[in-house]
């Protein structure tokens, strides 16, 4: 029954597709791409919030706390069995794979990736893991695009297009913030978009947040309705939570991707791993309940007006009411939150980062604002700075101000905190980006050679084969060659720059044909010259190993036209700064969306 359906909905979607312009059938599909990403949210989120409830049930009405630890085990080893026995024992972690897809493999990601992440995030965050569903949300609106286009035969720029209205859908329905969505598919994503381009990307972010609106219960979205009226005068303590909030980006990110490498490295089976793993994320989240699953009910409750409730049926509730060992409380949890996300991600768990940055933003807005409050120093508005912490930590790790300013001005029901909230985040960025270069997603492409940043130029480079444009048929000649050989060469072929080898094919130097135009005409020289008298040591020399955007920079350096390049020490071939920029023209002209 199932089946007809789709496949019903599949010939009406092709009749549709015959009929309309593309650009029409674009603005449908965006329509059609929103509602199904949106569906798979409603799916994840609502798993997630009942076994939390679940949890919490157990917990406060049985006493039974140690519940909330043995659930993270079994999610995390279900994870692996699954990953194991139903995807072939691989599969892709983080927002990542998506720019590698884009970049590198025509915009093409696997089917699998349509439920893989649905399933294996559900398990791990769904029973406890400390990690967040929104990486897994992207992954899968990502994929739905893709495979979308694939399925309509749909070109290379509008399966790109058609990628972006998944993640901004997925973020839309994920927090019911279009504009965060939008902005998140543009300014983590997506190389590069022409305005154009914005119009299917609103819509299928409107057709998220909408859907998700309607569908799934307003309690289980993350949102505010206590805010307090910004003050100026605050306004340098808000500079200092954005330096914060920079440092402690670069803490979370650094100490994650030791805890992943750790676990990359050990030389253990999939279960024992994630038995090690799981076995101490259970530990933690025994001292620190609120390391339990996404901590987004946590986050409300601390910007509320009993926080200490977060210490109910915990070691600690014989001092809920004392606020320094609550205080205390917090500022534990903060600093091992990247503990509980590393070893639930490293030991074989499936989840993203974006909700682990939002607790900590929100974990160290309290604590910072309420530290200032408990000593004197000023009266702080307290439930700001927990909401404004969570923009300053999100734009530091994923080097995404713009998402992180509206995200939170969308969720808090306002924009009454515009101002603090560009402080913080562009404050938290520019210490982010001084002391890691990429975020913490690129950062694994970075390590591979694949390194995908804000800067558009250094993207099309990275795309770039550098193989593709290497000239290996250039004729060479040898340093005891007569130049009337040379000469012989320059008649019969299109050459203007020739290698000069040994016997071992090692270059020993270069002949540009500009640099003995005046030699040439003069036959007694052509005779008696050798070509060692008249070659030069080349400006620059190229690796056929170096990166395009090396290439481009040693062309930029040595304000040559033509460069050698030289494989294990020996001559290769050459390089043409015009074929160089041809190609790269070429590839922007491929990867612009309009």
């Amino acid at each position: 029954m199932i089946k007809r359906l789709f496949r019903r909905l599949e010939s009406i979607i092709a009749l549709s597709q015959s009929v309309m312009t593309p650009k029409q059938f674009i603005f449908l599909s965006s329509v059609l791409v929103g509602i199904s990403c949106a569906f798979a949210v409603i799916v994840l989120k609502t798993f997630a919030h009942s076994v939390f409830s679940f949890a919490t049930y157990i917990n406060g009405t049985l006493k039974l706390s140690f519940i909330n630890s043995i659930l993270p085990i079994i999610g995390i080893l279900l994870t692996v069995f699954v990953i194991n026995k139903v995807l072939n024992g691989t599969i892709q972690k983080g927002t990542s794979q998506i720019l590698y897809a884009v970049a590198k493999k025509a915009s093409i990601i696997p089917k699998k990736q349509m439920y893989a992440q649905i399933i294996t995030s559900s398990l791990t965050v769904g029973l406890g893991g400390s990690a967040g569903l929104e990486s897994p949300i992207v992954v899968t609106g990502a994929a739905f695009g893709s495979n979308y286009a694939q399925n309509y035969k749909l070109a290379y720029k509008d399966r790109t297009l058609l990628i972006g209205c998944g993640v901004a859908a997925g973020i839309a329905a994920a927090f019911n913030a279009p504009i965060a969505g939008v902005l998140f598919a543009i300014e983590v994503l997506l190389v590069d978009v022409s305005i154009s381009a914005f119009t299917p990307i609103m819509i299928s972010a409107a057709t998220g947040a909408l859907v998700s609106a309607i569908v799934l219960d307003e309690s289980i979205l993350l949102s505010f309705k206590k805010q307090e009226t910004f003050d100026f005068h605050n306004i340098p303590f808000y500079i200092i939570l954005g330096l914060l909030t920079g440092f402690m980006a670069v803490y979370y990110s650094r100490n994650f991707q030791k805890i992943e490498h750790y676990f990359a490295e050990l030389k253990i089976g999939p279960y024992k791993k994630a038995l090690i793993g799981s076995s101490i994320l259970a530990l933690l989240i025994f001292i620190f309940p609120t390391l339990f699953g996404e901590g987004y009910e946590s986050i409300k409750t601390l910007s509320e007006t009993d926080p200490g409730k977060l210490l109910d049926n915990t070691l600690f509730e014989s001092f809920r009411n004392n606020q320094w060992v609550f205080l205390l409380f917090v500022g534990c949890t903060m600093m091992v939150k990247v503990f509980a996300s590393g070893l639930t991600i490293g030991s074989g768990g499936n989840g993203g980062n974006f909700a682990p940055s939002l607790f900590l933003g929100s974990y160290l807005g309290y604590f910072f604002s309420k530290f200032i409050s408990l000593i004197g120093l000023s009266h702080l508005p307290i439930s700001n700075f927990t909401m404004v912490g969570m923009a300053g930590i999100l734009s530091g790790l994923f080097h995404a101000p713009l998402t992180a300013i509206f995200l939170i001005a969308e969720i808090t029901g306002g924009y009454g905190l515009m101002i603090p909230l560009m402080i913080v985040s562009s404050i938290s960025f520019a210490i982010s980006k001084r002391f890691e270069k990429y975020s913490l997603d690129v950062k694994n492409l970075a390590k591979k050679g694949h390194a995908f940043t804000s800067n558009k130029d250094s993207n099309i480079l990275s795309t770039l084969d550098i193989d593709s444009i290497i000239q290996c048929d250039y004729l060479t000649v040898h340093p005891e060659d007569h130049l009337s050989k040379l000469v012989d060469l320059i008649s019969h072929s299109n050459q203007v720059v020739f290698a000069v080898v040994n016997n071992e094919k090692e270059l020993v130097g270069v002949v540009h044909f500009n640099d003995i135009r005046e030699i040439i005409f003069n036959a007694y020289r052509v005779k008696y010259t050798l070509i060692k008298d008249v070659m030069k040591t080349p400006a620059a020399t190229i690796s056929s190993y170096d990166s395009m955007e090396i290439v481009m920079s040693k062309f930029e350096k040595s304000k040559s036209a033509f460069l050698p390049v030289l494989r294990n020490d020996k001559y290769f071939g050459f390089i043409s700064k015009s074929i160089a920029l041809e190609a790269y023209r070429t590839k922007l002209k491929s990867m612009t969306i309009e």
